[in-house]
């Protein structure tokens, strides 16, 4: 497993969750990986457990600033970047009726904002070869319930996949969307409960949640040269969730 081997990879939301699982994958296939994420402590636990071939930075997407000294880190240590995994998300319950400015605002400005902002702060450092992936969601496709402001910014992160696969032709620079379903990551244990969990695997055709290892695995294919003749694709990883 040495698909990404020599390869230097970002990974926004990198410290936990499918972020982390994704980190874990691509240091075992070979890539060196920086993870970017707002939780220190977090950081640098999943630092210690990825080993020597990892950095973390702290930052939010949705600062540019913070992004700037994200990919000079990159710049110094490697010089260049192979793979960006813009996976950093956001978002929260709230009923049509109650939706506010300020939940749109901190749904968007992660989801939307800060997913191109990391595209366009990473782009000088990357050239043919190199790998876009963004995180999107089932929710993109079929919609949730109270989940208005999300779903829609991850219908916005599937459009910018295509709208970009535009603006990149001729740099040899690939863009996909990879969309997981429920996903057993620990804050969605917590936030879903025993109860919410076993909703969602009855809803999902192979009645279970994804394990983030998962998702990690699909996200290293989409990082490899396996995946070389896709841009623009979404590649669903939600046991069938939103395809049926």
């Amino acid at each position: 497993m040495t698909r990404l081997n020599g390869k230097t990879a970002v990974i926004t939301g990198g410290a936990t969750g499918i972020g982390l699982a994704a980190a874990k994958r691509f240091v075992e296939e070979g890539a060196f990986v920086f993870i970017y994420g707002r939780r220190q402590a977090a950081l640098d636990a999943a630092v210690a457990e990825l080993g020597a071939n990892a950095r973390a930075v702290t930052g939010s997407v949705s600062d540019p600033a913070d992004l700037e000294r994200l990919f000079t880190a990159v710049k110094a240590e490697r010089g260049t970047l192979d793979i960006l995994f813009a996976n950093a998300g956001a978002g929260s319950q709230l009923a049509l009726g109650k939706i506010t400015g300020a939940h749109i605002d901190e749904t968007f400005d992660t989801n939307v904002k800060g997913t191109i902002f990391t595209v366009q702060a990473a782009l000088p450092l990357m050239g043919s070869g190199g790998s876009i992936i963004l995180t999107g969601s089932s929710a993109g496709t079929t919609g949730a319930p109270g989940m208005s402001a999300y779903s829609a910014s991850k219908a916005a992160v599937r459009n910018l996949a295509r709208t970009w696969a535009e603006d990149l032709k001729g740099t040899g620079i690939r863009v996909n969307v990879l969309s997981p379903g429920a996903t057993a990551t620990d804050l969605a244990k917590d936030a879903l409960g025993e109860e919410g969990q076993r909703a969602f695997a009855a809803m999902t055709p192979l009645q279970r949640m994804a394990e983030p290892s998962e998702i990690g695995a699909a996200a290293a294919f989409l990082a490899s040269s396996d995946s070389s003749f896709m841009t623009a694709s979404e590649v669903a990883v939600d046991g069938g969730l939103a395809q049926l």
